[in-house]
């Protein structure tokens, strides 16, 4: 299709992620560089219980293909912490597939019943307030891995597709093709235009940049 635009792909489940669509992506340079592609948990018990219906090594195996398939792909993902039966064992595993896989940023959340679903009557003998110190303690690890991702990108130029007033008054934010935020001072006429920017500040979540002159 002819025109000046961004497709990009998400998926709630790795099933509808498959290789022909990483190919697809590949051949199709109006598909963003990026795939949100949720897992939930790192550990292949926890997944069994949730019907996932996957393995971490499966998982794994998809993305490193899309790794070999799309040089400098980046990748964001759903996390439940301390989902019924959960050991900290368990969520240690979901650590390592953070630091193996090294996503830019996660949705992250604390498992909560669901009225009618088999995991809300399951035993869940892990108090609230453990659940919460492992959750911290994942929240820390994604941001040193998401700051580190950042820092990478400091100095170099992006495009931005600029769709939002930035907090900062006198700014916009979007996202670049690898789908990270990026705040820059411009005017509002630049909104809903793609941007030329230059980074030069990496922050926990987002970068800030510039119009190059």
């Amino acid at each position: 299709i002819e025109g000046d635009f961004r497709l990009q792909f998400m998926t709630s489940h790795p099933k509808d992620c498959t290789r022909e669509l990483v190919d697809t992506i590949s051949d199709c340079e109006k598909v963003a560089n990026h795939i949100h592609l949720p897992v939930q948990s790192g550990s292949n018990r926890i997944l069994k219980e949730m019907n996932r219906r996957y393995t971490v090594e499966q998982y794994l195996e998809l993305i490193d293909y899309a790794k070999a398939k799309l040089p400098g792909v980046t990748f964001t993902s759903d996390i439940i912490v301390g989902f019924p039966g959960e050991s900290y064992e368990d969520f240690q595993k979901t650590l390592e597939l953070i630091r193996r896989v090294e996503y830019v940023s996660l949705f992250t959340f604390i498992y909560s019943p669901r009225k009618g679903t088999r995991a809300a009557a399951m035993e869940d003998p892990v108090p609230g307030e453990e659940k919460s110190r492992w959750f911290r303690e994942l929240l820390a690890g994604q941001e040193e891995i998401g700051r580190k991702a950042h820092q990478k990108l400091v100095g170099k130029r992006t495009r931005v597709l600029a769709d939002a007033p930035g907090k900062t008054p006198g700014t916009l934010v979007g996202r670049n093709k690898d789908q990270i935020l990026v705040e820059f001072p411009a005017e509002e006429a630049l909104l809903g235009q793609f941007v030329e920017v230059e980074i030069t500040e990496a922050l926990q979540t987002q970068l800030l940049g510039k119009i190059p002159l």
